[in-house]
């Protein structure tokens, strides 16, 4: 197996390198103006005097979450002050309170960037794909589990099933030692779950935390199944992959304007982040602007028709070099 990268391939990560350095204004600016928007939209779903504003509080909330997620996320790419010994305590008090301890998570989603679209490797940290033949060949219980997997419900379940179970719960069991910070985001959170609805109550619980925390989830699993799930989306043998292919073939560029940008932290712009996951989110769009290799990527968008189009894309069919729906008999 020959995976060793070009040297055009070799050239172009060399051309990201200059966008991978931290500029520390930026990177604090960014971290406060986060923080103070999430105590901002924490407080409207808590505490506004007139129910509509609190359900606009509760999904400000939610997508201010998407973007503290995507601070602690480039953190842990160590793309965001990684000496600072003030951001790793804030990042991994974060992680314990948001349910992605540090060390579940960096097993999983660095495995993801080193076998992203390659279909021989395990699906840990990621979503199943499996190639038409090997639907074909699966007991009807395999295919329900998959099509469990990659049903919608799934994502909209995602604080439950991708968070609480995924990256918490289940590590925990199964590996108690290495995985004790899992156990112990199991226990915060429920600790502070009965806390808010305790003192609070549950208009405020549902307002302020269950509420935020479901819708977030259910766009983040989303955004990170459709950036990898995608009409034309390139999924390559062991013998054809390499990590730039990888990044500009099957990682999309999401399409949208600059407040929604902001909300997600740039992780629209997903092949130059495969690329290079030590660039900032602040310098992603930078990198991008200055190398044409990265102008003209696979796009996705969040239209109603696009997302569609993601959530039909269930099988590899090698034959026709693309990803095809489930057979209809």
């Amino acid at each position: 197996m020959d995976r060793t990268p070009s040297t055009a391939e070799k050239e172009l990560l060399a051309r990201t390198r200059p966008f991978a350095t931290q500029d520390i204004a930026r990177a604090g600016w960014n971290i406060a103006a986060t923080y103070g928007a999430l105590i901002v939209a924490v407080a409207l779903a808590a505490a506004a005097p007139w129910w509509p504003l609190r359900v606009a509080g509760t999904f400000l909330e939610a997508l201010v979450l998407v973007r503290a997620f995507i601070l602690f996320h480039d953190f842990m790419h160590g793309a965001l002050l990684p000496g600072s010994r003030v951001t790793r305590l804030l990042f991994h008090v974060q992680g314990l309170l948001t349910l992605t301890p540090a060390r579940i998570w960096n097993d999983t989603h660095n495995h993801h960037h080193a076998n992203t679209a390659r279909i021989a490797a395990s699906a840990a940290g990621t979503f199943t794909t499996w190639t038409t033949d090997t639907w074909k060949k699966a007991s009807r219980w395999q295919r329900l589990a998959y099509v469990i997997e990659r049903h919608p419900l799934t994502f909209v379940t995602g604080y439950v099933g991708a968070f609480l179970l995924g990256l918490c719960l289940v590590p925990f069991l199964k590996n108690p030692l290495r995985y004790a910070s899992s156990g112990l985001a199991v226990l915060v959170h429920v600790a502070l779950s009965v806390a808010v609805w305790r003192v609070f109550g549950p208009g405020v619980y549902l307002s302020a935390m269950l509420g935020p925390l479901v819708v977030a989830y259910a766009l983040g699993v989303y955004l990170f199944y459709s950036q990898h799930n995608f009409p034309d989306v390139e999924i390559r043998e062991d013998s054809r992959w390499t990590h730039a292919g990888a990044a500009l073939e099957a990682s999309s560029y999401l399409h949208c304007g600059p407040v929604l940008a902001w909300f997600t932290g740039n992780i629209g712009y997903h092949h130059v982040h495969h690329l290079n996951p030590r660039i900032p989110f602040y310098r992603l769009p930078e990198a991008m602007a200055a190398i044409p290799e990265l102008q003209n990527p696979r796009v996705t968008t969040l239209r109603p028709g696009d997302m569609l189009a993601c959530l039909r894309q269930n099988l590899w069919d090698p034959e026709q070099g693309r990803m095809v729906r489930y057979p209809t008999v």
